[in-house]
């Protein structure tokens, strides 16, 4: 078939097939341009299909209840109402392969073809729900055509490919109430049943399964799951999908079943980012997290960091017992801290988990007396975001003020602190002092040493905002010091001098002149 015929020809076939079932070998034709190698033509069979098919469910013209083999059928059929069963039996079949075929073809090299595969299978699904083909077990009975919904999301979380492009088309889906709780459901059954036939999962899927379970967002009330992609007439409470706590045992299970297994590293780094506000809050249970960031964290580095926040949030808003919490903080301040490019988010957060007043004064010593130890071979532009940092802990715990002003304290000849100590309770930050802050106040930066000098003040009771100074660079440091001005040329001596030894420059010119 040349495809500028293709269009047309494939018109005719349709309206034939609907027009009279005597041309239902026609669909035959149809079926088999979809498996064409020209991306006009698949494009047109696709849109044909989408045609054919859509009427024919809107018609009832397929079988409705478990769908008997086709070979059992096709003989010994007698009868009009036995034509009737064995034509719409065999329909069914058809319809089948074509939505087997639409499946292969979300993996189709053109995204064209992909996104159009994508739009037809949800037309199809919609249509099922509104015109079955299973038997409701009750009246009122909820149906969903979800094996067919399964093998959709099989196909956006192909193991093989990368599939981001077109699960960006299918987060509009998601803003449909039912269709994000089976999407919910099919993803988890889907990875669990590709990490049973891979003894090591492709990266891609795991790629491709995060991109979808992170566009999913649930509702914040009940009263909000009230949009549905296939419109029901009347609504029932009995119905799982129209209840939030259903939504929220759905959203667990999904990403339970997605954590348990072992991460691309990239990937603990975005579901950490996500895990405070976008998963922990509409979790049934967010305590069964605690195994996964407690691993998480035994990953290192930015990781570490991410898996604290969210333990952090067990612990402040589900009363999560954590004792080492504070422990495994201090282990993070290491020398390299100021040199890492998520420097500003771990001092956004260690400003987080230290804002409370209520910590005890060793342990806030301890902070301060690790930052003060480690300042000392930081960069400029690191040293003006930690100083007022530390100096806000001063603020917010007046008992740790003894380490800038112990009248009453014995004289020191060594530090008693002991940075090597991993335990911030057992450092003996308390008994010692921030020297390092008045060593720092002789840096060689102006605006290093000037702000060392707010301890020799008394702090003021407003904390000092670090927000600004958190993504300061050294560029900026030097643009910044690119731009000030001249200073005015000052006097170096009060009285001018005259000339030299302090006579006229004439007089000494005739003495040198006479010698």
């Amino acid at each position: 078939m040349e495809p500028a015929d293709s269009r047309p020809a494939l018109g005719r076939l349709v309206e034939a097939v609907l027009a009279s079932r005597g041309q239902a070998n026609a669909v035959f034709d149809i079926l088999a341009v979809l498996q064409a190698e020209d991306q006009g033509d698949v494009e047109d069979a696709v849109r044909a299909c989408s045609r054919l098919f859509g009427a024919l469910l809107e018609r009832g013209e397929l079988f409705v209840g478990p769908l008997p083999p086709e070979d059992t059928l096709l003989a010994g059929a007698q009868g009009a109402k036995a034509a009737t069963r064995t034509y719409k039996v065999w329909m069914r079949h058809r319809y089948c392969s074509c939505c087997r075929r639409l499946r292969e073809l979300l993996g189709n090299r053109s995204f064209q073809v992909q996104e159009l595969a994508l739009g037809t299978l949800m037309k199809f699904i919609q249509l099922e729900g509104l015109h079955p083909l299973e038997r409701p077990k009750w009246e009122g009975n909820y149906l969903f055509p979800r094996e067919l919904f399964k093998s959709v999301v099989a196909g956006l979380l192909a193991p093989e490919d990368d599939r981001s492009l077109l699960l960006s088309c299918f987060r509009e889906y998601l803003e449909y109430d039912d269709i994000r709780y089976h999407t919910m459901q099919a993803a988890a059954d889907t990875v669990a049943r590709v990490t049973d036939q891979h003894l090591e999962v492709p990266p891609s899927f795991w790629e491709n399964t995060f991109t979808l379970l992170s566009a999913v967002s649930l509702p914040c009330q009940e009263r909000d799951i009230c949009n549905f992609y296939v419109k029901r007439e009347e609504s029932s409470d009995k119905w799982k999908v129209a209840h939030l706590k259903e939504h929220r045992k759905a959203f667990q299970v999904m990403w339970l079943g997605f954590l348990k297994h072992k991460l691309p590293l990239g990937l603990y780094k975005k579901v950490l980012v996500l895990m405070h506000d976008h998963i922990l809050p509409h979790l049934a249970q967010p305590t069964l997290m605690l195994d996964f960031l407690t691993s998480a964290y035994d990953v290192g580095g930015a990781v570490s960091l991410l898996a604290l926040n969210g333990l952090f949030v067990l612990m402040h808003k589900h009363n999560l017992e954590y004792p080492d919490f504070y422990r495994k903080l201090y282990s993070l301040l290491e020398p390299s801290i100021f040199h890492v490019k998520y420097r500003a988010r771990f001092f956004h957060l260690v400003d987080l988990f230290l804002s409370s007043s209520h910590l005890p004064a060793y342990l806030v010593a301890a902070f301060a007396k690790r930052l003060s130890h480690l300042a000392v071979t930081a960069p400029p532009e690191a040293l003006l975001m930690v100083l007022p940092f530390i100096c806000n802990l001063l603020r917010r715990h007046p008992a740790c003020r003894v380490l800038v002003h112990c009248p009453r304290g014995p004289e020191l000849d060594t530090d008693p602190y002991d940075p090597k100590e991993e335990d911030p309770a057992k450092s003996r930050a308390l008994e010692s002092s921030l020297w390092e802050l008045q060593a720092l106040q002789q840096h060689y930066h102006p605006e290093v040493s000037r702000a060392a000098r707010a301890i020799n003040q008394e702090l003021s009771v407003p904390e000092v905002s670090i927000a600004p100074l958190l993504e300061l660079t050294a560029y900026e440091i030097f643009e910044s010091d690119l731009k000030k001005e001249e200073p005015v040329p000052l006097p170096l001596e009060f009285v001018p001098a005259q000339g030299l030894l302090g006579r006229p420059d004439s007089l000494c010119a005739q003495l040198f002149a006479l010698s």
